[in-house]
């Protein structure tokens, strides 16, 4: 899906679908934007962190593809900064391949992570998917209530004791899919599919990572639920 029904005038016309693309090599930009032009996106390149935020307020697009190492600014800032004003896709796009810089990205708020060099075939191939899981999200209030826990995945809110947290998004939409199927027991490569997408290539210790992190900031002592390690097999959000 490269285009959009937007209301006009009274009436409905179509849109393309913007992509901000955002690296300081130019002749990779020059790269993305020929390869996604060809299959009708619109698109806007920024070589510079602090433009590219000015870019994002002017342009609006619906999914940014994001490099780390940028001047003004660097990508993780950039992504920090949309993250306060939008939830749309980020496909973070950088040499660096670390699964350290992975985890930080997706932590972040990004939804997806390339390494370069890249197939440009693959990055659009990335961006409509990335795209297609957006679109499909739920657009209803989607809020689940423990005894002393309360996750607002509309809002991205999570509540512990009253007290408000602030959790990366991919932390608190791993804790709201397994709070929301409380006491099943799901693979790694099933929480990697079911909340990183079905196109991400990541290593399964993103969610060791992940639930560690969510172990530190959510649990309490005499609670009657947890984030339960199940050896061998993954983890369960448990219900007594």
């Amino acid at each position: 899906m490269t285009e959009n029904l937007i209301l006009q005038d009274g009436g409905l016309m179509l849109c393309k679908t913007k992509v901000l693309v955002i690296d300081d090599d130019m002749n990779i930009c020059e790269l993305i934007r020929l390869y996604l032009e060809k299959e009708g996106f619109e698109v806007m390149t920024v070589y510079n962190g602090i433009k590219a935020i000015e870019a994002f307020k002017g342009f609006t697009p619906n999914i940014i593809v994001l490099d780390i190492m940028l001047p003004g600014i660097d990508g993780w800032q950039v992504c920090r900064e949309v993250r306060k004003l939008s939830s749309i896709p980020i496909i973070m796009l950088t040499a660096k391949g670390e699964t350290f810089d992975k985890v930080l990205g997706l932590e972040l708020g990004a939804d997806d992570y390339m390494v370069k060099p890249f197939e440009p075939k693959e990055l659009v191939a990335r961006v409509k998917a990335v795209l297609r899981r957006y679109e499909h999200k739920e657009p209803d209030t989607q809020e689940i209530v423990f005894p002393n826990l309360v996750i607002n995945k509309s809002n991205y809110i999570v509540k512990v004791n009253g007290k408000e947290l602030e959790l990366p998004p991919k932390e608190l939409e791993l804790l709201y899919f397994l709070a929301s199927n409380s006491n099943k027991v799901f693979t790694r490569e099933q929480l990697l599919e079911h909340v990183w997408g079905f196109d991400f290539f990541g290593d399964s210790r993103t969610v060791d990572v992940h639930v560690k992190r969510l172990r530190e900031k959510i649990e309490l002592e005499n609670q009657v639920w947890q984030l339960k390690t199940v050896w061998g097999v993954g983890y369960k959000f448990e219900v007594k």
